[in-house]
């Protein structure tokens, strides 16, 4: 995977795509006294590698833990690129890697990397966190719900830097078949208190306007009401992946009403 590693501050940095899309997600890395903490392990261990080769030229610390903010693919599927790293997570994440792999699925929504899904494994949960816990001196990770019921967030706070993870994507429409829309809304807002510069994971790095943004969008969700083409027009008509808005919306409404079932427009794009 093409990117370029950015310093966000004095041991603290970011892996952005060089061309945002839900294929390329972004990574992070904080580096401390007893080693290195990575933000995300990207879809593939060949688009997690130049992240890791681009770390291994920068510090000789090693990479000692390794935090997965989400169970999605795109988020857990390069973790073998870090082997000698603890995997941090949510019960929801560990649960969800324990189970059996899916290749067929992640190559509905992953084509461009079908023909290393077929023999991919991901590394399990090592560690689970269920409260906010330090991960070195410098960083905290964070269970927050939206994305998921359970993600995770990582903050940096001498830095006032966060890395958001899957909760939010900036530019790009974000995939929520198994959100909780209004928690999440309510999540973005209580990462403003968190930091200045945030880490999405897709898209250009942002600040609270384009926190406030995704809020926008994610409130415009629940006001469609079930039916897609209610989502009024607005900055997200230019996002990349606009065939997520379907599943936002319909997630939304069916999750209200006390349907937790998949949407049916994610089991289309899943050809199901």
């Amino acid at each position: 995977m093409s990117g370029t590693l950015v310093p966000l501050a004095t041991g603290v940095l970011a892996w952005l795509a060089d061309a945002p899309d839900h294929d390329t997600p972004n990574m992070g890395a904080i580096l401390a006294a007893d080693g290195v903490t990575v933000v995300d392990a990207a879809t593939t261990p060949l688009q997690a590698a130049p992240f890791a080769n681009a770390l291994a030229e920068t510090t000789p610390s090693p990479i000692r833990r390794l935090v997965l903010t989400s169970s999605h693919i795109g988020h857990v599927g390069g973790s073998t690129a870090f082997p000698l790293a603890a995997v941090y997570g949510t019960a929801q994440t560990s649960h969800l890697l324990d189970q059996p792999p899916n290749p067929e699925v992640w190559a509905r929504l992953h084509p461009a990397h079908a023909p290393q899904f077929a023999e991919l494994v991901t590394r399990p949960v090592s560690h689970t966190i269920a409260d906010a816990a330090h991960l070195c001196a410098a960083s905290i990770a964070v269970p927050l719900g939206g994305q998921q019921f359970e993600n995770l967030v990582v903050q940096v706070p001498g830095a006032n830097v966060v890395f958001t993870g899957a909760l939010a994507s900036f530019g790009v429409t974000p995939l929520g078949f198994e959100a909780d829309v209004p928690a999440w809304i309510q999540s973005l807002e209580q990462l403003k208190a968190w930091g200045e510069l945030f880490v999405p994971a897709h898209g250009p790095i942002g600040g609270h306007e384009e926190l406030t943004l995704l809020q926008d969008y994610l409130q415009a969700v629940i006001d469609a009401d079930g039916a897609p083409e209610r989502l009024p027009s607005g900055p997200w008509t230019a996002w990349t992946n606009p065939e997520f808005h379907a599943v936002n919306v319909e997630r939304a409404a069916r999750l209200a009403a006390g349907d937790p079932s998949p949407p049916p427009s994610m089991l289309a794009l899943l050809g199901m």
